[in-house]
C-alpha cells in the first residue's frame, strides 16, 4: 500500500494554499465534495491516486502562471487530500 501520509507530507505548496485547505476541512464532505470534485465516490485507497493527479495538475498549471488558474479548485481538492489521508489513517488505527 502506498504511503499516502508520507506523499501529502512531502507535497511543497504555498502557505496559503495549505492554510486555506486546512482551514476547509471542517467543511468536508465526503458524499457531496468527493462527486463534485472527482465524479465518483469510492474507497480512500482508490480516491487518493486520482486526487494526487487532479492536484499535480493544478500545481503545474499555478507554477506557469496561467490566468486560468482555478484557486479555489485547487483548494478544494486539497481538502479532499487531507481528509482522505485522516480517513485512511483511521481506518488503520482500528
Amino acid at each position: 500500500m502506498t504511503d499516502f501520509r508520507t506523499i501529502l507530507c512531502n507535497l511543497r505548496r504555498p502557505r496559503l494554499l495549505i492554510r486555506a485547505a486546512r482551514f476547509g476541512l471542517e467543511d468536508y464532505r465526503r458524499d457531496r465534495d468527493l462527486r463534485r470534485l472527482l465524479a465518483i465516490t469510492a474507497p480512500s485507497e482508490r480516491v487518493l491516486p486520482q486526487l494526487l493527479a487532479e492536484e499535480a495538475r493544478l500545481e503545474d498549471i499555478r507554477k506557469t502562471g496561467d490566468i486560468t488558474y482555478p484557486v479555489a479548485r485547487h483548494i478544494e481538492v486539497l481538502v479532499a487530500l487531507m481528509a482522505e489521508v485522516r480517513l485512511i489513517s483511521r481506518k488503520l488505527a482500528h
